[in-house]
């Protein structure tokens, strides 16, 4: 949603910077960067992390590049994704950013990428266990308020080991004083 040439040009213009995940409604931009010589270009950075069952290495390649068909490009970015849980499946991400190889490291870049998909994580929580996007609060402080009282409830239940966003509503639901005990408030 965000890799928008004018959501680009309007961070540029206030001297912002960007990281932009390149995905399918960007098909040119996309090929472009499928297209770069990524196998010339050595690996600059490998992370390995395990949870929910699985393990994960990630690996990226970061080239300085001119001329991409996407406003104040300055590095295209490739980071593949190895995951195993039962098998192994390999996802190669794109992204393009108006940071500079001075400015950041691939590492620090491989950080803020990651970073991101913890806020999407939050965004898929709130949308498909609060149903937020069918929400019909869309006037003055209404939609601000329910999103901090969502994200309090996610935090509260993740604080408390709570694995199942779901579950633990439903659990909480069932009886009133729960979530005090939650918040430690009874």
């Amino acid at each position: 949603m965000h890799t928008q040439r004018e959501h680009a040009g309007y961070l540029l213009a206030r001297r912002a910077h960007y990281i932009a995940i390149v995905k399918g409604n960007q098909k040119k931009l996309r090929k472009h960067l499928k297209s770069l010589p990524w196998k010339g270009i050595p690996l600059q950075g490998s992370t390995r992390g395990s949870g929910h069952g699985r393990a994960e290495i990630r690996r990226i390649k970061v080239a300085t590049v001119n001329k991409l068909p996407f406003p104040g490009a300055c590095q295209a970015v490739q980071i593949k994704r190895h995951r195993t849980d039962r098998k192994t499946t390999i996802t190669t991400v794109y992204a393009v950013t108006s940071l500079t190889a001075e400015q950041v490291a691939p590492a620090r870049l491989a950080q803020l990428v990651r970073d991101h998909w913890k806020t999407e994580a939050l965004h898929h929580v709130r949308d498909t266990t609060f149903a937020e996007d069918a929400s019909q609060l869309r006037t003055g402080n209404a939609p601000r308020a329910m999103a901090t009282w969502r994200n309090l409830a996610i935090g509260a239940m993740r604080l408390g080991g709570v694995k199942s966003m779901a579950a633990g509503l439903r659990r909480n639901a069932r009886n009133a004083c729960r979530p005090l005990a939650f918040l430690g408030l009874a």
